[in-house]
């Protein structure tokens, strides 16, 4: 008998995990690399990422509308392209988000012992594990919930943050308007060239990561595949007015070169509008876009695990549900892959941190690889079996679902040829090698005489 997960998030709670799986510190203080590197051509950047990424949701919704019984977003990729696919795609999705589970938790920690300055930095990420542990046993719908006040918060402050700046820029609130000079003005619009908006694109691609988080929590919704299908494509465009429009505020208020990478050029740009309070503040938002996505990591990383132990690709002792219908073993999993990081990163704050940031790498860009080649696979099998049209297609098929794929094989190219993100493309690679090699060795061993007599290999 298939276990189920509880049905217990609404349309509003569906509506802001979206969100704020995306609008996480890479927007509020990543972002100064992105705008260091490439100057107002950031802007670009953001419109070619979100581009493809638009695409890929697009794929996403046809796919959720014709298997309607699919449960996660990695089993896309099963349906269309084989066990392999839905093996490799899951342990790397898992692997991803379980690495952001202890990256967000360091991230948190460090914050909050700016604020406790007489408190160890691990014991206070201890504390956060343990909450957002507990908040996640409770039920989906708690989870919902907390991420729902978490990404509310985050929404309005960029709204707010975006009404202040224009007012300043043109010129309602300090009396000079100067517009959008600031784009200009200071070595260009592409200050450093076009290589560097194409290499800005790359690292704007993880600040955009997350888009699929609907997929995965819309199994917990009363309708999925409705739920699915009006979020995909609105959740991009969404999220790409928040970052290119907070952005452009940012260049409008202050000069590009003034950004210094590691900084708030959200801080900045209050300050340089005369708010004397924008440190603090920026500080309490930036720890609520942290704890909104360790949220998100420690759900969907406990019911990509869920969904991997049903098809048996995971320790089947993983299916357990606790009262409320949580995978409560596999949030489990994500604590202790918490608890490690803080503690680590108390023996090596710089290393680790710079280790889990670089393991993350592409990982993602091969997900979206595989289910973009699902899409055109599931496709052309329901076109040539004369199956009926889903009510969302994927937009000018075939040549746009190519075009996603080329275009992210263009952003591990970009990786390679960009110094600073070699190590990471690299360290990605070897995940997929591992996930690659596991897999051969699990259907080795399911093929087994022992494994065809009764034994329970999946353990």
């Amino acid at each position: 008998m298939t276990l189920e997960l509880s049905r217990s998030l609404k349309p509003r709670h569906i509506t802001m995990i979206s969100l704020g799986g995306i609008i996480g510190a890479g927007l509020f203080v990543g972002s100064s690399a992105a705008i260091h590197a490439a100057g107002p051509g950031i802007l670009l950047s953001y419109l070619i990422t979100g581009g493809l990424l638009l695409l890929v949701m697009r794929m996403l919704g046809e796919m959720a509308m014709a298997l309607p019984h699919i449960r996660s977003f990695t089993e896309f990729s099963r349906a269309g392209l084989g066990h392999w696919a839905g093996f490799v795609a899951g342990w790397l999705y898992w692997y991803f988000w379980i690495v952001t589970v202890a990256v967000e938790a360091i991230a948190g920690a460090n914050i909050l012992a700016s604020w406790l300055p007489g408190l160890p930095t691990w014991a206070l990420g201890l504390v956060l594990m343990a909450v957002m542990t507990a908040v996640n046993l409770l039920s989906a719908r708690s989870y919902g919930e907390a991420e729902f006040w978490f990404a509310s918060i985050k929404v309005a402050a960029i709204v707010v943050f975006i009404a202040l700046g224009a007012a300043y820029a043109l010129g309602f609130t300090q009396g000079a308007g100067f517009g959008l000079s600031n784009l200009v003005s200071h070595g260009g619009f592409m200050p450093h060239g076009g290589l560097a908006v194409l290499a800005g694109a790359v690292t704007v691609y993880f600040f955009l990561t997350g888009a699929e988080i609907t997929t995965v929590a819309a199994v917990e919704s009363q309708e999925p595949a409705r739920a699915i299908a009006q979020m995909t494509t609105s959740v991009i465009l969404r999220v790409l007015t928040f970052y290119v429009g907070a952005t452009l505020v940012i260049l409008a208020v202050v000069p590009w070169d003034r950004v210094h990478v590691g900084e708030s050029p959200f801080t900045l740009a209050l300050g340089a509008m005369g708010f004397n309070w924008a440190s603090w503040v920026m500080s309490a938002i930036i720890l609520t876009a942290v704890l909104s996505c360790l949220n998100s990591a420690f759900y969907v990383s406990s019911r990509v695990l869920f969904v991997l132990a049903e098809h048996g690709d995971a320790p089947t002792w993983l299916v357990q549900l606790n009262a409320r219908r949580v995978p409560s073993r596999s949030v489990w999993m994500g604590c202790a892959a918490g608890v490690l990081g803080v503690l680590a990163a108390t023996v090596s704050p710089a290393y680790v941190f710079a280790f889990l940031v670089n393991a993350s790498g592409a990982v993602i860009v091969f997900v979206y690889i595989l289910t973009a080649l699902a899409q055109i696979r599931l496709r052309r099998a329901r076109e040539q079996a004369g199956s009926p049209v889903p009510a969302l297609t994927m937009w000018l098929f075939p040549w746009l679902s190519y075009f996603a794929v080329v275009g992210m094989f263009g952003v591990l190219l970009a990786m390679a040829l960009t110094k600073d993100l070699e190590k990471a493309l690299q360290a990605s690679l070897i995940a997929l090698a591992v996930a690659t090699g596991a897999y051969f060795v699990v259907r080795a061993v399911r093929a087994s005489p022992a494994a065809a007599g009764g034994t329970e290999v999946a353990k």
